[in-house]
């Protein structure tokens, strides 16, 4: 029985011992007929070539934003407007400022769709504002800093998740270093997995503490990352340059209450320029301005594809013109049909196989160069995702034209010969 087995085992090793020598001597044999054609390829090689180049980048693109897209929102937007305003009220007197802001704060609040509000730095959830700043902790350069200055009440307006510690409280007040909320992105790239509340940021000149790490948010829309954030306390001071109100209110709340607010805010600030917005309205501009880069790569990319199966197509049909007697040669000793149209979609595939080892190269700089300081896991795999666009589109290029070279007649190709 062992006996059995062991032939058995060593004839299926034969058979995939002579199949392998079998595509080896194929694949040399195609190799040389590209070899000889070089000329004649140069052009096809150099289309799937720049093609493959360019679904690279689409496909980074496309991974890039997707990878974004499938990442929580991180807030709560829904029944939730933006009130553009002008400070009208003008003193120098803190006092008075925040006196008169407060008894403006109760005016809103009493009407009764609004169920909470809070005053905010210009930079609101999917506006064009932007502030970014930067700091120095343990000697170690920390850029791109995403700043904003909020409310206690910020929190509940927009459902911010908290993931450790705590949001503002009156508390903070009376604290000796000045209290922080941080994302958590900015959470794991200067702490790593360590707890970060309770600890300082920054060097001596400029130190924050933490006090809570909050869940990602994604001001620009869905497609765009949150990047790092911290969110620092309103103070006393604040009020003389806010513009901004974030107002939640509750799911019935229509126009005719929008007009309502917008009345009981021009009475009670007069003179003041108000405009009301809602952030729905905000994510969608936001997500169409993202995908702008997206829609036109596409575009390219698919007139390109157009022209290169076309070329494609053209060329492999050509070549079956200009080769009728060698396939019909070939038909004459005995090659069947079948393998007629194996050798030409496979020597299209060679093709295709040496124009993406080429791309490839340069493909895998972008992440070995950490270009555009994206994760190397999106151009590994918009990179694979490439390789299998570029072998179907091919793939299906010339298969029409290796049936239309299975269907040759070798007498009648070695008579027009």
């Amino acid at each position: 029985m062992e006996n059995v087995k062991t032939k058995r085992g060593n004839c299926i090793k034969s058979a995939i011992k002579l199949f392998t020598i079998q595509i080896i001597v194929m694949v040399q044999h195609l190799l040389k007929l590209i070899w000889n054609k070089k000329k004649q390829n140069s052009l096809l090689l150099s289309e799937i070539f720049i093609s493959f180049l360019v679904i690279f980048a689409v496909f980074t693109l496309m991974v890039y934003f997707y990878r974004n897209y499938k990442k929580p929102m991180g807030i709560d937007y829904e029944n939730v407007w933006v009130v553009n305003y002008s400070n009208s009220f003008k003193t120098e007197n803190k006092d008075s400022l925040n006196t008169f802001y407060e008894a403006f704060r109760q005016t809103i609040k009493s009407l009764p769709d609004v169920k909470e509000l809070s005053f905010c730095s210009d930079n609101v959830p999917f506006s064009n504002n932007s502030w970014q700043n930067g700091f120095k902790h343990n000697g170690r350069e920390i850029k791109s800093v995403n700043w904003f200055v909020a409310e206690d009440s910020y929190k509940d307006v927009l459902n911010i998740k908290l993931l450790d510690g705590r949001w503002f409280s009156r508390q903070d007040i009376v604290s000796k270093i000045k209290p922080v909320v941080i994302n958590n992105s900015l959470k794991e790239n200067v702490f790593g997995k360590e707890n970060a509340v309770g600890k300082t940021l920054g060097d001596d000149d400029r130190k924050m503490k933490v006090i809570g790490v909050i869940e990602d948010v994604k001001i620009k829309g869905d497609y765009a990352i949150a990047g790092n954030a911290v969110y620092d306390r309103a103070d006393s001071n604040s009020f003389s340059w806010f513009g901004k109100i974030l107002v939640k209110v509750s799911p019935d709340a229509d126009a005719a209450f929008e007009g309502k607010l917008y009345k009981a805010m021009a009475n009670y600030m007069k003179n003041a320029n108000i405009e009301i917005e809602h952030l729905t309205v905000k994510r969608k501009n936001a997500n169409y301005f993202a995908l702008v880069p997206m829609i036109v790569s596409l575009i390219v990319a698919g007139f390109l594809m157009v022209n290169v199966a076309l070329g494609l197509f053209g060329i492999l049909w050509y070549n079956i013109n200009r080769r009728r007697g060698e396939i019909g040669l070939r038909r004459a000793v005995g090659a069947s049909g079948k393998s007629v149209s194996t050798q030409l979609v496979t020597e299209a595939l060679l093709l295709a196989t040496l124009a993406i080892i080429a791309g490839s190269f340069f493909a895998v700089q972008f992440p070995l160069m950490n270009v555009f300081d994206l994760s190397s896991s999106v151009y590994f795999t918009a990179l694979v995702w490439s390789i299998v666009f570029i072998y179907l589109l091919v793939l299906i290029c010339s298969l029409y034209p290796g049936r239309q070279a299975a269907a040759i007649y070798p007498a009648v190709a070695l008579h027009e010969e």
